[in-house]
């Protein structure tokens, strides 16, 4: 592992994708190479790309990488398709819609499945974002599934997050209610020029005039304290809460996209001010810390626990002998944590 670990750190685009290939499958070695790596970390900027299927993320991640391309800088894209719960197949067809840049060796996609993770992320998004910043990538964006209201995992890998509507897509309440716009440090209103668009932005500022959900400073949160006075087009600030503003692009033809990279820029830099990047981090450090040892016990605690000893208890309950909350106390007393 110490040379390929070596060889990620030289750029090469081979040994980043070996190396993402043993992190996915959880091959031996790969959490050492991760140790080995971490502390070249943290120059990267991470962007979280989510929305509902069909509102046209891989054709705005398309058209940011080619945008960022042109400015001379490194792009990494990490697209997360959906995994098939009956055949545990994922297409992984991300890369098909991305085939303008293959030929640009300034940019590294890789697709990943879900592999029945939810919040719209993989299991290794996180680890595989880490590798491509340890590799020198200046922007890495990682784009989710498309799960819906419940795609909020973003947020705890990414330092700006990108929701992005399109018209047309349904009843416009559910833009309002969407607990994924909660999470937003930018809207964008994607397909501009279709039928529709005008009443989907008079819906999103609605949302925002309404009074966007906020968090505290050291919260896994962009937008500081206070409620949001409301819904403009421009991206202010008022003191320590970030206002997320509505862009409107037509990423198929590069309309907004310049514009979507000002806001960008602007929300690192709000975020490099008075620490506020640095608390963002740690509660999102802390969260993944408490994500990893919840999946680690459980992982300690099923290998003290015999299929057997299941099956039996499954047969218990449903003979009525047992009710699952008993059944679950029962094996847990008979495993060391």
């Amino acid at each position: 592992m110490t040379g390929l670990v070596a060889e990620v750190l030289s750029g090469s685009r081979r040994a980043v994708a070996r190396l993402l290939t043993l992190i996915e499958n959880d091959r031996p070695g790969a959490a050492d190479a991760l140790a080995a790596l971490y502390p070249h970390t943290g120059r990267a900027w991470i962007i979280g790309v989510t929305g509902a299927p069909g509102t046209g993320k891989s054709t705005l991640v398309s058209a940011l990488a080619a945008a960022y391309r042109a400015r001379g800088q490194q792009v990494g894209i990490i697209a997360v398709d959906p995994t098939s719960p009956f055949t545990g197949g994922a297409i992984l067809g991300d890369r098909i819609r991305m085939r303008d840049l293959s030929g640009d060796s300034g940019v590294f996609i890789r697709s990943m499945a879900t592999r029945g993770s939810l919040g719209g992320l993989a299991r290794s998004a996180r680890d595989a974002a880490r590798v491509l910043d340890a590799a020198g990538f200046d922007v890495v964006m990682i784009e989710t599934v498309g799960a819906g209201q419940n795609e909020v995992d973003i947020v705890r890998a990414a330092y700006t997050t990108l929701v992005v509507e399109a018209p047309g897509m349904g009843d416009e309440v559910q833009a309002i209610k969407a607990g994924i716009l909660e999470i937003a440090d930018l809207l964008i209103l994607n397909k501009a020029d279709r039928p529709g668009a005008a009443q989907t932005l008079r819906a999103l500022r609605t949302m925002l005039e309404l009074g966007h959900p906020t968090r505290s400073a050291g919260a896994v949160g962009h937008h500081g304290a206070g409620a949001l006075r409301s819904g403009s087009d421009s991206a202010p600030i008022d003191g320590e809460m970030w206002l997320p503003p509505i862009v409107q692009t037509v990423a198929s033809e590069g309309t907004g996209i310049d514009e979507v990279m000002t806001v960008i820029a602007q929300h690192r830099v709000f975020l490099s001010a008075a620490g506020r990047r640095a608390r963002l981090e740690g509660g999102q450090i802390a969260l993944e810390v408490r994500d990893r040892l919840r999946e680690a016990l459980l992982t300690r605690l099923l290998r003290q626990v015999s299929s057997e000893s299941i099956d039996s208890m499954v047969e218990r309950i449903q003979a009525r002998q047992i009710d699952p909350g008993r059944a679950v106390e029962s094996l847990l007393a008979t495993v060391d944590l």
